[in-house]
This record gives structure tokens, C-alpha cells and sequence, in this order.
């Protein structure tokens, strides 16, 4: 009788996951069919922020790019750090010398305004920004030429009040850092998309790009009041689309740098995200359960034991699965990595399932070798952990 149930409940929830996968294909068609507006001539000034902490040289190819824009308007980059002696300090001085004509700042921000150092610091950048439109990006985000053009373009609707960006990750050699890619390139992207879709618009902000106005930011309180979120992104989108306006994913596949984690390291940080992502959105990633349709699957084939009819369920979710892979990953976003990662998509879902299901079992997060305690979208300082993640 319990085998029954566990077939029944497993068949339901991978046909679910199946209806996710044509809902996310279904979304993807919308975004790139949808009708863009007609901003010729409007580019206005734009300071970039762009919070430090620690170097990699992977981050420097990063700068570069900023600082080759194809844009007509005037723009400048501020680099934030809480102390002079970080080493990122001397990549930003080669940059300014090897761009001299660019305008870029080293911003000193010595105050600690909550447990988001991030946050923190992009708080003391804002009053030195010196334009009227704000866009924030994380440290390693690599962009294209016409990057600052197809954030700002929206704009023009004064009803935009911000754009944000998807991204693709460049997986850096082990295991964890592959699945990690793997995951944004056609799980996260899909979520995103079918979220833009289902709700009408999307209703929060990508760390990939959070673009603004100075008036907007100020309208919802500044960055101080997100000093101690987790997901600071998310609850900066969030808190302008319930002020009113709209938020727009642009025209641009920006693309971050996943490091080189260990295993440990890459089930911490997809916790990590995990349950960020559950304090922030608690009704929307309880729904997550229903995605995960290639690993009921794979158990509904367990708990039938191999029969024809489950065999004919896994084989139509995996042909889903895959089309799903290549029409996001590689067909939108342009991430060759998923063709040669594909055989992962199996093992990956599965960490995917188990990760949703461990979420619930706590509230602590490991992030840059710190322990915190996660209460309401909130982090409270516990103890040093010993890896980063």
C-alpha cells in the first residue's frame, strides 16, 4: 500500500515538473518575443558602483570590460572597499592607469552598517555617485560592449524604476563549479523567466545588475534599510515594484564567475542561497517542490520498480528536461558549457531536490567564513566557520 502511495505521489510531481518545463519554455518565448521600446537618443549619465572585497584574476577581465562601453552617454565606475589594504586596491590602480580617460574612483567605506558588508559598502558609495542613475553590480560580473545601453534604454518609460539582467556562470574546472553553472544556466534562468511570465512582470532584483535612479532609491529608503538582508538583491527589487513601479529584465546576458568549489563549498553556497531565497519568497519557493521533475522521476522508476509506464514517465520528463537545457542555457543564454555538462543535469536535480528539502531543516548560512542565523530574510552573527562558500 505505501508503495502505491509513494508511486502515485512521485507520478503526480513529475508530471508537475513537466508542466514546469513547458511553462518555462512557454516564458522563454515570451521574453524574447516581447514588444522593446524605441529610446533613440536617450543615454543618460550613469555612475556604476561596484563593491570590493578580495581579488581574483579572473575579476580584472571583469573591470576591463567595464570600462570598454560603446555608450554615448557619460559614465563613470566607483570601487568600493572597506580597507585600503584589500587586495583589489592595486587592480583597481593598473586599471586606472591602463584606462586613463575613463573615469574611475577608489571609494573608501570604512563603516560597518550591518552584517552585509556588500550593502555596507555600496551605502557609503551612493552619496559619492556623481549622476542621477545608479547601476550596482557584483565584483565579477563581465559584460558586453553595449552593456550600459540596454540597462539604461528602459528608462526612457518613467514607470521603469529599475532593470536587472540574467546571467550565465564560467565554471572553473571541479565538479561543484560545473553543477553550479549548470544550475543557472537552465534551472535558475527558467525560474526567473517563468516567474516573469506567471506574476505579470518580474518583482525583483539579479546581483548580475540592479540598475536605477537616484529618486527611486531614495523614494524606497536608500541601501542602509538592506544592510543586514541576505538577499539584498531580491529585497531591493522587491521593495520598488511595491512602490509601484515596474522592474525589466534587459537586454543582456551578463556573466559572472562561479570559483572553483569544492563539494562542501558548493552544497554550502546553494544552502546558503537556498535558504535566502526561502526567507525571501516563502510562498513562491515552497512551490519550487513542483520543478523537480526529472528526480521524482527517476523515484517514481524506483518506486514502481521499473515498470513500462514509469519508464515512459522518465523518458518523456528527460526529453523535457534536456529541451529545456539547450532552449535556456545554450539557445538564450549562450552558455556552450551546458552541451559539454550536459550528462550532469541528472546528478545535479537531484543535489537540487535535496538541497529544497535540507533548507527547511534550519536557519544557519556559512558566507565568507562567517556563520550567520537567517530570521526573516535577516542575518544575525553567530560564530567563524572555517570555509567560504
Amino acid at each position: 500500500m505505501l508503495g502505491i502511495i509513494i508511486e502515485s505521489i512521485t507520478s503526480i510531481l513529475a508530471l508537475c515538473g513537466l508542466g514546469f518545463y513547458c511553462a518555462a519554455l512557454w516564458s522563454a518565448r515570451d521574453f524574447v518575443r516581447r514588444k522593446r521600446p524605441d529610446t533613440p537618443g536617450f543615454h543618460p549619465p550613469v555612475s556604476i558602483l561596484k563593491p570590493l572585497k578580495g581579488f581574483d584574476h579572473d575579476m580584472y577581465a571583469s573591470f576591463v570590460s567595464h570600462c570598454r562601453q560603446q555608450y554615448a552617454g557619460e559614465y563613470e565606475i566607483l570601487f568600493g572597499v572597506s580597507s585600503m589594504d584589500d587586495p583589489a586596491v592595486a587592480a583597481v590602480e593598473q586599471l586606472k592607469a591602463e584606462f586613463p580617460r575613463n573615469a574611475i574612483r577608489l571609494v573608501l567605506c570604512p563603516e560597518v552598517l550591518g552584517a552585509n558588508g556588500k550593502v555596507s559598502n555600496l551605502a557609503q558609495m551612493v552619496p559619492q555617485a556623481r549622476f542621477a542613475y545608479i547601476l550596482i553590480n557584483d565584483s565579477d560580473i563581465k559584460v558586453s560592449p553595449r552593456y550600459l545601453e540596454r540597462a539604461l534604454a528602459p528608462f526612457a518609460d518613467a514607470k521603469v524604476g529599475m532593470t536587472t539582467a540574467l546571467y550565465r556562470g564560467r565554471a572553473h574546472g571541479t565538479l561543484g563549479s560545473r553543477m553550479e553553472a549548470l544550475g543557472i544556466a537552465t534551472d535558475f534562468a527558467a525560474g526567473v523567466l517563468t516567474a516573469r511570465k506567471l506574476e505579470g512582470g518580474i518583482r525583483f532584483g539579479l546581483g548580475s545588475t540592479l540598475a536605477m535612479s537616484r529618486e527611486v532609491l531614495d523614494a524606497i529608503g536608500g541601501l542602509v534599510p538592506l544592510a543586514d538582508y541576505l538577499a539584498d538583491d531580491y529585497e531591493l527589487g522587491a521593495r520598488i515594484s511595491a512602490a509601484g513601479y515596474r522592474v525589466e529584465l534587459m537586454d543582456e546576458f551578463v556573466e559572472t564567475t562561479v570559483p572553483a568549489y569544492g563539494f562542501r563549498q558548493f552544497l554550502a553556497h546553494q544552502l546558503r542561497w537556498a535558504r535566502g531565497m526561502r526567507d525571501a519568497r516563502k510562498w513562491g519557493y515552497a512551490g519550487v517542490v513542483f520543478t523537480f521533475g526529472l528526480p521524482w522521476a527517476v523515484l517514481n522508476l524506483i518506486a514502481a520498480g521499473m515498470s513500462l509506464p514509469s519508464i515512459a514517465l522518465l523518458s518523456l520528463v528527460f526529453a523535457g528536461r534536456v529541451t529545456l537545457a539547450l532552449t535556456i542555457g545554450v539557445g538564450l543564454l549562450r552558455d556552450r558549457q551546458v552541451l559539454r555538462d550536459l550528462w550532469l543535469l541528472l546528478p545535479r536535480d537531484l543535489i537540487a531536490l535535496f538541497i529544497w528539502l535540507w533548507s527547511y531543516a534550519g536557519n544557519t548560512i556559512t558566507w565568507r567564513n562567517q556563520t550567520f542565523e537567517l530570521k526573516n530574510g535577516k542575518l544575525q552573527h553567530l560564530y567563524s566557520g572555517k570555509s567560504e562558500a
